[in-house]
C-alpha cells in the first residue's frame, strides 16, 4: 500500500463481503453479525442501509474481527475507506489502529457566528466581494499556503514549533490574532503526547524533525490557514433555528443566531499531518513485513501497535502533534474570515460556535473501562450531564454537534439525545459520499450542476463546482439526519443555508 490518499481501497478477493447480512433492529438501526463476535451496531434508515456496498460492509467486518477491538459502530454516512470504513467507531482498550483515522489527522468543522442579518449578503456584489476577500486569506488547494495568497498570517519555524507542541495556547493564540476566548469553544483545544505531557510532544518533534518525511517541515508550516481541496470548504449560511423550544433554547446556549449569517469551516492538518499519518503507516507496515505478524484480513491499512508499545507511544504523539496543527489550522480560518467580513463589512463581529474533528481517537471511559475510541469520519456525540462536558459552556445541554450536508440541501447543527450511547456516543460526520471522484466525473453533468448552485442563488469562487463534490455524489441528506433523529442518536437544532462555497478545484487531497 502507498499511503498517499489517492490510495484505492483494497478491492481483493478477501474483501468481497459475502457474510449473513444486516438484521434490522428499528427503523434506523441494524445489526450486522460477523459470526464470531457480538454484532456490529449499524445506525441508518432501510434506504441509507442500502447504500452501504459490500467492500464497507467488509472493512466494518475485517476491522472488528481485528485484534483488540471490542466494539464497533457503522453510522448512516459509511462508505468504504483505508482498511475502515468511513463513517465508523472502533473501540479498543489494548491497541491503537492508524487507519481508523486516517491521513487527514483531526479532519474537523467549525462554525463562526456573525451578527449580520441575512439582508447584510442578499446583494451578490457584496457576496462576491467577500468571496474575494476570503480567498486573499485563505488558500485552498493542495500544497498552496501562505505564500499563495498576499493577505495571510505569515508562521515561522519557531511558531510552528510551539503551536504543534501547545495547541491553542494563549500564546499561540495571540500570537497568530485569534480570540484566546476561541479556545474554550473546542472539542480539544490542545493534545498531550501519550504520557499526558507536552514534553512527550516536544521530544518526539526534535526526533521527527531528523527523518526525511519531516524535511519540509517549514514549508508545512506555511499552510497553517488554509483549506486544501477535495471535499474541504468553507461556506456562508443563514441560521434557521428549528421552531421549537428545545431548539431555540439550545441555540441561546450556542451562541446561535437566527436568521444571522454563520460560516462553517472543513479542513484539518493539511501536509503536516499527512506526512505524519504517512510515516507512521510506513514504519508499521515495515515491522509488521520484518516480524512476519499477520494482518487482520490480510490489509496492510489495518496495522496497528499494542499501547504501551513504543510503536503506540510514538503513533499516540504523532498524532497529537497532527491534532495540534489542525485544532490551530482552524481557529486561524475563522479569525480570517471575521476579518474579511469586516474589511467588506465594517463593525461585523463574530464569536466561535464550536469546533469539533472527525478524524481522531480520544481515550474516554466505555463500559467503566478506559479506551481508545477512534471516529472515522464519526463526530464526538455527548448529550447534557454527560461528564465529559463537566465545566464547559455545554454542560447541561450537550456540545455541538456540525453536520455537514451539501450546498443545495443545507447543513445541519445537532444536539445529542441520550440514545447516543448506543452509538459510543458518536454520529455521522456529514452526509457520506455515494459516488466515488471518477464514478461522479463520469456519470454527472457539469451544466448541470452549475445550473442548480444558480437557481439556489449559492455564489462560489470556482469557475466550475467540482463535479466530483457535487450535491448528487453525496447521500440523500434528510434522509441522512432522519437516521440520526430516528434512531434516538441526536436532534436538529439549526440548518444551515448556504450563500456562498469556498472550495479548491484542483484534484482532490482529501
Amino acid at each position: 500500500m502507498t499511503t498517499s490518499t489517492k490510495t484505492r481501497p483494497n478491492t481483493d478477493s478477501r474483501n468481497l463481503y459475502s457474510g449473513p447480512g444486516m438484521v434490522a433492529t428499528g427503523e434506523a438501526t441494524a445489526l450486522l453479525r460477523t459470526e464470531t463476535t457480538p454484532p456490529i451496531r449499524v445506525f441508518g434508515t432501510e434506504s441509507i442501509r442500502e447504500t452501504f456496498d459490500d467492500l464497507c460492509l467488509q472493512q466494518a467486518v475485517n476491522s472488528r474481527l481485528a485484534p483488540g477491538v471490542t466494539d464497533l459502530v457503522l453510522n448512516p454516512d459509511a462508505h468504504c475507506g483505508y482498511g475502515a470504513p468511513v463513517g465508523c467507531v472502533m473501540v479498543s482498550p489494548t491497541h491503537i489502529y492508524p487507519g481508523p483515522v486516517g491521513v487527514d489527522i483531526k479532519c474537523s468543522m467549525s462554525l463562526l457566528q456573525l451578527d449580520l442579518p441575512a439582508e447584510a449578503i442578499e446583494d451578490r456584489k457584496v457576496r462576491r466581494a467577500l468571496i474575494s476577500a476570503i480567498c486573499q486569506r485563505t488558500p485552498t488547494g493542495a500544497g498552496k499556503g501562505q505564500r499563495s495568497v498576499t493577505k495571510a498570517r505569515h508562521v515561522n519555524r519557531t511558531l510552528g514549533k510551539q503551536l504543534v507542541t501547545e495547541g491553542a495556547s494563549d500564546d499561540v493564540c495571540r500570537a497568530l490574532g485569534i480570540p484566546t476566548s476561541w479556545s474554550h469553544r473546542c472539542e480539544d483545544s490542545y493534545h498531550v503526547g501519550h504520557d499526558d505531557t507536552q514534553l512527550a510532544l516536544e521530544n518526539r518533534l526534535d526526533t521527527i524533525l531528523s527523518h526525511r518525511h519531516m524535511s519540509n517541515f517549514s514549508d508545512k508550516m506555511q499552510q497553517l490557514g488554509s483549506y486544501g481541496g477535495g471535499n474541504h470548504f468553507g461556506e456562508c449560511e443563514v441560521v434557521e433555528v428549528g421552531d421549537n423550544d428545545r431548539a431555540r433554547e439550545v441555540a441561546q446556549t450556542f451562541g446561535l443566531l437566527d436568521g444571522n449569517v454563520a460560516f462553517l469551516s472543513h479542513c484539518g492538518s493539511r501536509g503536516f499531518g499527512h506526512n505524519l499519518a504517512s510515516g507512521q503507516f510506513r514504519t508499521l507496515q515495515d515491522k509488521f513485513d520484518r516480524w512476519g505478524i499477520p494482518l487482520p484480513a490480510g490489509d496492510r491499512q489495518l496495522v496497528y501497535a499494542p499501547l504501551g508499545s513504543d510503536e503506540a507511544n510514538d503513533y499516540l504523539d504523532d498524532m497529537a502533534l497532527g491534532a495540534n496543527f489542525a485544532t490551530v489550522n482552524h481557529l486561524l480560518i475563522n479569525a480570517l474570515v471575521l476579518e474579511a467580513f469586516q474589511e467588506v463589512i465594517p463593525g461585523t463581529r463574530g464569536n466561535l460556535v464550536y469546533f469539533i474533528s472527525h478524524n481522531i481517537a480520544r481515550k474516554e471511559i466505555v463500559d467503566n473501562q478506559p479506551a481508545w475510541v477512534h471516529r472515522k469520519g464519526a463526530t464526538r456525540a455527548m448529550p447534557g450531564g454527560h461528564h465529559s462536558l463537566a465545566n464547559t459552556p455545554f454542560a447541561k445541554s450537550g456540545h455541538p454537534i456540525l453536520l455537514p450536508g451539501n450546498p443545495r440541501d443545507g447543513s445541519a447543527v445537532m444536539v445529542a439525545d441520550e440514545g447516543a450511547s448506543a452509538s459510543c456516543y458518536s454520529v455521522n460526520h456529514g452526509a457520506g459520499r455515494t459516488l466515488g471522484r471518477r464514478h461522479a466525473k463520469r456519470v454527472l453533468d457539469q451544466a448541470t450542476v452549475d445550473s442548480e448552485f444558480d437557481s439556489n442563488d449559492i455564489l462560489s469562487n470556482c469557475r466550475k463546482y467540482p463535479i466530483d463534490e457535487a450535491p448528487a455524489a453525496y447521500k440523500d441528506f434528510n434522509e441522512v439526519l432522519r437516521s440520526v433523529k430516528s434512531a434516538g442518536l441526536a436532534s436538529e437544532v439549526a440548518r444551515l443555508k448556504a450563500r456562498f462555497v469556498i472550495k479548491d478545484a484542483s484534484k482532490a487531497d482529501d
